[in-house]
Parts: C-alpha cells; sequence; structure tokens
C-alpha cells in the first residue's frame, strides 16, 4: 500500500520541492496551502509526472478548524494518513526596538503555533492507527541565532523545542519525529517577509549565493526521515556551527560567530 502524505506550505518553494520528491517516491499526496490556484496546479503535474494519487485542500495553519478540516477528509479519502509535515511558515527581520508586537503575534502564530496546530489535530489519527510520522520544519535559526532576526529565531527555536519534547512524548505509540533546519537556500520565503527592503535584499542575496537548492533539501529530509533521524541540518556550515555550538563554552561560541558577523559585514561593505 502506497504511503500517505499531507504537507503544509505545500504549493511553493520548500513544501512544492517536497511534495515532488515524495510523489518521485511512490506517496499519495496530499498538499495543504491557501494559495489555491498554485495547489491545485501542483496537483496536476505531480499526477502527471508521477502518475499518484493526490489532491489540493484549502489550508490554513492558523486556524485548528482549518487542520481538523483536513484531517476529517484525509480519513474520508485515505482511511488515515502515514507522515505529515509541518511545514508552513513566513520570516520577519528588524532589531528588537523597531519590530512590532503585531509582527512577533504574526510570525509566532504561523512559524510555532501553526505546528502546534498541525501535531495537535494529527496526533489522534496516529495514535489510533498506532504509526505516523511528524516533520517538523525549523531553521538553523532555531539553532545558531543571528542579530536582527529575533522573533524569527525565537519561532524556529520553539519548534525545535516542541520537536524534542514530543519525540520523547509519542515514542511509546509508534510516532515518529524528525525536525529540519536547513541554512540559507533558494527559496520564496522572502517575498511574504516582513522587513525594510534593505534588509530582504541581504536576506535574498544570501538565499541566491546557497549551492543548495530547496530541491537538496527535500532529498535530505527524505532520506532523515527514512533513518528516522531527529536532527535533518542541512547545511555544511550549519552542522560545523551546531556541532560548535554544543562543544564550546557558551561564550566562546559567542565570540566565534560575532567574527564571523563583522566579517560578512566586512564584505559587504566592500561590495
Amino acid at each position: 500500500m502506497s504511503k500517505r502524505i499531507f504537507i503544509t506550505g505545500g504549493a511553493s518553494g520548500l513544501g512544492k520541492a517536497m511534495a515532488h520528491k515524495y510523489a518521485k517516491e511512490g506517496y499519495k499526496i496530499c498538499v495543504g496551502d491557501i494559495d489555491d490556484e498554485a495547489g491545485n496546479a501542483l496537483v496536476s503535474d505531480l499526477k502527471k509526472d508521477y502518475d499518484v494519487e493526490g489532491f489540493y485542500l484549502n489550508c490554513n495553519v492558523r486556524l485548528e478548524d482549518s487542520l481538523q478540516k483536513v484531517a476529517d477528509q484525509l480519513l474520508v479519502e485515505w482511511g488515515g494518513v502515514d507522515v505529515v509535515i509541518n511545514n508552513a511558515g513566513v520570516a520577519a527581520s528588524a532589531r528588537i526596538e523597531d519590530g512590532s508586537m503585531e509582527d512577533w503575534e504574526w510570525i509566532l502564530d504561523i512559524n510555532l503555533l501553526g505546528v502546534v496546530r498541525g501535531c495537535k489535530v494529527f496526533t489522534p489519527i496516529f495514535k489510533k492507527q498506532k504509526s505516523g510520522y511528524f516533520i517538523n520544519i525549523a531553521s538553523m535559526a532555531g539553532i545558531v541565532y543571528l542579530p536582527m532576526m529575533s522573533s524569527y529565531n525565537a519561532s524556529k527555536a520553539a519548534v525545535v523545542a516542541l520537536s524534542e519534547t514530543l519525540k520523547m512524548e509519542l515514542q511509546d505509540d509508534n510516532i515518529g519525529v524528525t525536525v529540519v533546519c536547513p541554512s540559507f537556500f533558494k527559496t520564496n520565503i522572502g517575498e511574504a517577509m516582513r522587513s525594510s527592503d534593505e534588509r530582504k535584499k541581504v536576506l535574498n542575496k544570501l538565499a541566491e549565493r546557497s549551492p543548495i537548492s530547496a530541491e537538496d533539501v527535500a532529498d535530505m529530509v527524505f532520506d532523515g526521515h527514512q533513518k528516522n533521524e531527529f536532527h535533518v541540518v542541512t547545511h555544511k556550515k550549519g552542522r560545523t556551527a551546531f556541532w560548535m555550538k554544543k562543544i564550546l563554552p557558551i561564550e566562546m561560541f559567542h565570540k566565534q560567530l560575532y567574527k564571523q558577523i563583522n566579517k560578512y559585514k566586512k564584505v559587504k561593505k566592500e561590495e
């Protein structure tokens, strides 16, 4: 029997790349998003390219009822679901004194509570069928905290903490958890970013310079899922920073990170 997967924020960016990857591997695909046109177009492409079963459902991760409707529909269509990827996310960048509380509430509602709602709604289904798997998309920003990204960092760090909690809480129910922590890569998250135009240009440039694509990240997500890995850290520099933070005293780690940030600022000035 084909495995069944549901992906939030699945109509574009990393969500779209993961939909293609899992369809290629023979999974039945349900794409959830708020962009109906892009979602339906993607499902049409998946059916044509991979001859898989799939459908699109409008899904707003800010509303628990919206996710519950998806869960109910998956029970009708498939009798359940095997994998849920909590992928929908947004970004914001500002100094702590400049960022609005509205922006904080917006990013936490989507990046953190969107994942919480997804896990809350689908856990009963997983428990009833005695199996299931959550893949929660966080970020390296959830492990290494760069300046002027406080709301984004906090939201993604909380996703890492939530995922680690659920890894322990749900293991006796045969429910797996993987948390994905990518660094910059080419995606469309900058389009909805709440930030100054100058800051957007900087972050978009970092993404464009990345040697890793959304498709590469999707491959790593699938591989980590198959191996039941908890952390999937996708970039080499990210993995180095991840282990440095574990090994070094925190003040020494911060000193090294500060040096790297200043080195980047110097290059920017020369440009």
